[in-house]
């Protein structure tokens, strides 16, 4: 069973999808709707769209796409059913008890069995370090200055060297092969059949915001490789939406939260009273982390390693982190490569120093880009400043790039009149504009997969949902019948459905769908884009698109017509005349009115 379509739209209806998008997306008004930059791929330009008059929300880059249900679906890996929980908790509507489909169901106690199997590994490597066979890794952890108490609220482990040791405890745990599978803690080999994945490893569990176990790092003891292994993505891990230590960070009395490189840096960065340190998982920054930060905080210090690829990490790291409207300062480590280190030789107090020094991070990008300039040079100089202008101009808010103008102009000498003039030059060459353009990968697919009888049913559910005004006039024209794609005539006969009832409400069809590839699909067929102002480029582009449907469905119907249909013959040529003397004479006046 599922909640009724009366109790999901008024869930749906409760939270307004620009308040709930802009809790993980910084989004700017742009017209009639909300831009940003889509969390679901990395991007420079905001190509992620917010409608709030559709209620949905689609990327032009990537095709994400769907109403309020979707982007939890997708952001916060929820199923639909949990997506409706959410926002219901979210609205203050109150469920009903519902039985949950075989499916629904199935999902949800693999995913607990999943979580059981989690817990049950992380006691057995957390044993495992304090028996006889885990001397050797409780002194690595000692060697590195941990206490007992860390290690406990870590729950730091170790994996005997015997490489099918968890395998045989869990077995007798009466797991089946099937789901210890599933679980990402061990290998198949065709000679060996199935073995750890991690031993004679230090065990680092990786949890939850809610402090459930849902994966594992391993350092290797000895000279192994590789070095620090992680486990694979499963149905409870996806290591691009979580942050290592965030579950007792999140709690943290102070103001920001520091997002370093390694599980050591954040354990004893904890220890030392740091206590609001998270990292990465084994992967550069994604947005979605970034989004996750949010969450938790308005600021954020970063922290990564002083050498060369600790640099280029931070300016990975500060667009995505500065694009979901966290502020963001840069920490340097010199002359210690992490803070693991610097916290063992210099000691705290020296730790806390640095941290209120942290960089502003706009000036910690102008000081690395400075870096790559002969100033002494004429010529270099005034590469670096247009370069500096052109960053400065992507300042939408005045106050903010006039005040960061300033302070740069002092830092590197120049009079900052001279600086303004120059930033506004670009801004009248239209440098800092970004319109949405879609990556040339992606458009060079959709055309390998779209041909031009599908363009035209996507673009008519577009006209269809954008300009509802449209559908009593084009009712002799086109009908559900005439959009060949099942999917396309299915979302039509919905659309003509709330046509009839008073109200054409694109995001309610995306209700229908409960999972989130076809929520996905569905949304793109609302999205495609219509950038023509008067009536008469409408009505142009409508008649096109009009004619290339009808053109389409005819030739196709005719082509699968049983040659004695006389009848069904006849229909399909009083329809082509119908065809001929609209491309004649065109639409009727007033159609957008």
């Amino acid at each position: 069973m599922r909640y009724s379509d009366d109790i999901i739209e008024e869930v749906r209806t409760r939270n307004d999808i620009v308040d709930v998008i802009s809790g993980y997306v910084k989004l700017q008004r742009r017209g009639s709707s909300y831009f940003g930059l889509c969390p679901f791929h990395n991007e420079k330009s905001p190509s992620f769209s917010v409608s709030p008059g559709k209620q949905m929300y689609y990327c032009f880059g990537c095709g994400a796409g769907g109403n309020v249900y979707t982007f939890l679906m997708e952001y916060e890996n929820y199923s639909f059913q949990e997506a409706v929980k959410a926002l219901a908790d979210r609205a203050g509507v109150r469920l009903p008890e519902i039985e949950y489909s075989r499916e629904a169901r199935a999902l949800a106690d693999r995913k607990a069995l999943l979580l059981e199997i989690n817990k049950q590994a992380a006691r057995y490597f957390y044993a495992k370090l304090r028996a006889p066979e885990g001397a050797a890794a409780m002194k690595y952890l000692t060697g590195r200055g941990l206490d007992d108490d860390t290690i406990r609220k870590f729950g730091l482990g170790y994996s005997d060297r015997y490489n099918n040791d968890l395998y045989r405890y869990l077995k007798k745990q009466n797991y089946t092969d099937e789901v210890l599978k599933e679980s990402g803690l061990f290998n198949i080999d065709e000679k060996r059949g199935i073995y750890d994945k991690f031993w004679n490893r230090v065990i680092f569990p990786i949890m939850d915001v809610n402090s459930r176990v849902i994966g594992f790092g391993g350092r290797v003891m000895g000279d192994g490789k590789p070095k620090y292994l992680n486990s694979p993505e499963t149905k409870i891990f996806d290591k691009s939406r979580n942050l290592y230590g965030l579950h007792a960070a999140r709690s943290s009395r102070r103001k920001n939260l520091i997002i370093c490189e390694g599980y050591m840096d954040v354990i004893s960065m904890h220890q030392a009273g740091f206590t609001n340190a998270v990292a990465s998982l084994g992967t550069a920054l994604t947005s979605q982390q970034a989004g996750l930060l949010k969450r938790y905080t308005d600021e954020v210090l970063i922290m990564y390693d002083s050498d060369d690829a600790g640099v280029r990490a931070a300016l990975r790291a500060i667009p995505m982190l500065r694009a979901v409207g966290l502020a963001t300062k840069v920490v340097s480590l010199k002359p210690h490569k992490d803070p693991d280190e610097f916290i063992r030789q210099e000691g705290k107090e020296a730790f806390e120093e640095r941290l209120q020094k942290a960089e502003n991070s706009f000036l910690f990008e102008i000081r690395i880009l400075q870096a790559g300039y002969d100033m002494a040079d004429p010529q270099g100089k005034s590469d670096f400043f247009h370069e500096v202008a052109a960053r400065l101009l992507k300042f939408e808010d005045e106050i903010e790039r006039n005040s960061y103008l300033e302070t740069v102009a002092r830092l590197y000498n120049v009079q900052a009149d001279m600086l303004r003039k120059l930033v506004n030059r670009l801004a009248l060459k239209g440098a800092g504009i970004s319109g949405i353009i879609e990556p040339k990968k992606s458009r060079e697919r959709k055309q390998e997969k779209e041909g031009g009888t599908e363009k035209a049913q996507k673009l008519m559910l577009t006209w269809m949902t954008s300009y509802p005004e449209i559908l009593g006039g084009l009712e002799k024209y086109i009908s559900p019948e005439d959009f060949t794609n099942p999917l396309y005539r299915q979302v039509a006969e919905m659309v003509e459905d709330q046509f009839r009832k008073g109200e054409v409400n694109p995001a309610r069809i995306i209700n229908h769908f409960e999972d989130s590839e076809q929520q996905k699909k569905v949304a793109a067929l609302f999205h495609e884009q219509i950038a023509l102002d008067t009536e008469a480029e409408k009505k142009k582009a409508l008649l096109d698109v009009v004619c290339n449907m009808k053109e389409s469905s005819i030739a196709g119907r005719l082509s699968g017509l049983d040659p004695t249909d006389l009848a069904g013959l006849q229909k399909l040529m009083e329809e082509k005349k119908k065809l001929e003397a609209l491309r004649r004479n065109g639409l009727p006046e007033g159609v957008f009115q």
